[in-house]
């Protein structure tokens, strides 16, 4: 007996297009999947690049700082100038003309201990440069700025006449730091910039917590510079 072929019910109908419909969501829901894995991937891929960039530019960074530092001269040599008394004046004059390019470091309990000394002590020596210690400096009660012209290194430092170091926020200090700065830039200094305080008390200069006060310091003159 031969079975009429036609168009199919409506339940018939109905169960295909669900089929239909239910694989066209399982296409749609792929693709959306492939699509997202792939933005991914390629947000992935992105932040690889920017991974790798950034070390790269770490490395070269890195590489130039090892640069200057391996074509930069080595630090002059530095010493006090003697303290003051009979002969110290002639024996720093001896001393320093047989040592071309030593650093004098002039401070208050010794034979160069005024900008005045330290003129007469360049006029004596031609062309000797110096470390200046601000805290050294206002112990002898001037103004460090204006030894700076002279200076290879400078180490910063508050104080005030009679006391080479106090600490950065005492009210009795006496250096102007944003003046040193504004200073040294000024002059295009290229020298060493450093941070002292000691504990010496063999030498008169006793300090509880010289770490501590430098670290003070430090952080003083880093927002300095950050504001300049």
């Amino acid at each position: 007996m031969m079975r009429r072929m036609g168009r199919p019910g409506l339940v018939g109908m109905a169960a295909r297009t669900a089929v239909v419909a239910g694989t066209a969501t399982a296409v749609s829901g792929a693709v959306a999947g492939h699509q997202a894995d792939k933005a991914n991937q390629a947000a992935q891929a992105q932040a690889y690049d920017a991974q790798q960039q950034q070390a790269a530019m770490d490395a070269a960074a890195a590489q130039a700082v090892a640069n200057a530092q391996a074509a930069a001269p080595p630090p002059a040599p530095a010493a006090p100038a003697p303290a003051a008394g009979p002969g110290a004046w002639e024996r720093a004059v001896r001393w320093w003309r047989a040592a071309p390019g030593a650093l004098l470091e002039p401070w208050a309990g010794s034979c160069v201990n005024s900008i005045a000394a330290v003129e007469a002590f360049r006029a004596e020596v031609p062309g000797v440069r110096l470390l200046v210690d601000t805290g050294h400096v206002a112990d002898w009660g001037e103004d460090p700025g204006a030894l700076l012209p002279f200076a290879d290194h400078v180490q910063l430092r508050q104080g005030c006449r009679g006391r080479t170091q106090v600490h950065v926020d005492d009210p009795a200090g006496t250096v102007d730091f944003a003046a040193v700065l504004a200073r040294l830039d000024e002059l295009g200094y290229r020298g060493s910039l450093s941070v002292e305080y000691f504990d010496l008390p063999e030498h008169g200069w006793p300090l509880a917590d010289p770490r501590g006060w430098a670290r003070d310091l430090r952080g003083t003159v880093l927002a300095l510079q950050t504001h300049s």
